[in-house]
């Protein structure tokens, strides 16, 4: 009683779907190729509308971009934001010297107008693809008919320059020595092992010089400009070489008398710091007479360099005083007949008295008469275009300092010191 009703109530669906069956069986070969067609209008649409991304009924805005090269880009392949599908390359055109590529990006896709534009691959084969970098997420933005410049796009290095760049490094490889690492390579079982650590090297090395490949490129390119440079200066360098190794092995060689010097130098080091410290009371007017002393000599560079190395006459004051020594003795020429001597016009102090007067510092000798004083500054072989220094300005009655007073100065009262002397 209870499954009639439940019979009744699934059986005209049942005679439907049964019927439908028959009538399928009856006109199969139709019913196949409405099959097949529906599964082809259905694979198409999927390819078109969703691997392809044709869209017929989305509005889209174009942007011409400039490129030195097409770098493999083709009409129909993607655009991307960053990787991100935003519209399709309409066109690629050739332009004078350069590409244009137009971009079709759909309208509600917003991409800042600043940034750079990259042609890209999605592998080694190709697969091209024109990728663009925002540099900010605002605006403005790109509109239709907007134009990216050649300078703010880059493409990929061309299949031809990277086997040529390839080639190149190729051949500076020696089969035989390559040939030697894979051998010692398997000689042993740990030989895959340490293969496996020389590529993960390299691929370590090469991801961090692509991390910096901006500086990786400068240092390149200045040093190609340093290695050049070397390169010119191969003899130079060589030369240099072979110097510093006779330099080095004469220093090998005196390698004993070095270890004396460092032995001996901290001692003497130690006995020189004694005598500053003991002679800094009198250290201070010691620079200052040496300044003094300093600034003659430099006004008499002309004179000296004319006395040492004459240029207006013949000979030296060397070669003088050597012609004094021959024969087995020292000759001289002395003149018994007195000379009448300049007038200082400064008092006159009796050579008898043993007092150590100091001496005058502007004593100037006044007569024009040049037999006076031949061997004075008035009277010193000069260049001529020096002049003959002026007499010093200041008291004619001036006298120097006192001699400092050290720890072995030697005193000197009035008549001279005591003897003996006594040395500290």
């Amino acid at each position: 009683m209870t499954s009639s009703p439940r019979r009744s109530l699934w059986e005209p669906p049942a005679r439907v779907l049964v019927g439908a069956v028959r009538r399928a069986h009856r006109y199969r070969l139709a019913v196949s190729l409405l099959g097949l067609l529906a599964i082809l209008a259905v694979g198409s649409g999927s390819l078109l509308f969703g691997t392809l991304g044709i869209t017929p009924l989305e509005n889209s805005y174009r942007v011409r971009v400039e490129l030195d090269r097409s770098g493999g880009l083709l009409p129909g392949q993607d655009v991307t934001v960053r990787g991100v599908r935003v519209g399709r390359v309409e066109a690629v055109d050739v332009a004078g010297e350069k590409v244009i590529a137009v971009a079709a990006i759909g309208e509600q896709v917003r991409i800042p107008a600043s940034g750079q534009v990259h042609v890209a691959s999605l592998s080694a084969a190709g697969e091209q693809y024109l990728d663009f970098l925002p540099a900010t997420d605002g605006g403005p933005y790109l509109t239709d008919g907007d134009v990216v410049t050649v300078d703010r796009t880059a493409t990929p290095v061309p299949l031809s320059d990277m086997l040529e760049s390839l080639g190149a490094t190729l051949a500076q490889i020696d089969p035989a020595q390559l040939a030697a690492i894979s051998r010692e390579l398997g000689v042993g079982h740990a030989g895959p092992d340490k293969l496996a650590a020389i590529i993960d090297g390299g691929t370590f090395l090469i991801s961090t010089l692509d991390a910096v490949l901006p500086q990786t490129v400068s240092l390149l390119h200045n040093s190609r400009v340093v290695l050049g440079v070397l390169s010119d200066g191969a003899p130079i360098l060589r030369s240099t070489a072979a110097d510093l190794s006779a330099t080095l092995g004469g220093m090998s060689a005196m390698t004993g008398g070095y270890e004396q010097l460092v032995t001996q130098t901290p001692p003497m080091l130690s006995a020189l710091e004694a005598v500053i410290a003991e002679n800094s009371p009198t250290m201070v007017q010691l620079l200052g007479n040496l300044l003094t002393v300093s600034q003659v000599a430099y006004s008499r560079i002309p004179a000296l360099t004319e006395f040492f190395f004459p240029q207006q006459r013949a000979g030296s004051a060397l070669d003088a005083v050597a012609s004094a020594f021959h024969d087995g003795g020292v000759w001289a020429l002395a003149s018994i007949y007195p000379r009448y001597a300049c007038d200082y016009n400064t008092p006159r102090r009796p050579g008898s008295v043993p007092d150590y007067a100091q001496p005058y510092l502007h004593a100037d000798c006044a007569d024009p008469d040049t037999t006076l004083l031949p061997r004075g500054a008035r009277n010193a072989p000069r260049p001529p275009d020096d002049p003959v220094p002026r007499p010093p300005q200041g008291d004619p009655f001036q006298t120097a300092d006192p001699v400092p007073v050290g720890p072995l100065t030697i005193p000197t009262p009035f008549g001279g010191p005591s003897a003996p002397v006594p040395v500290p």
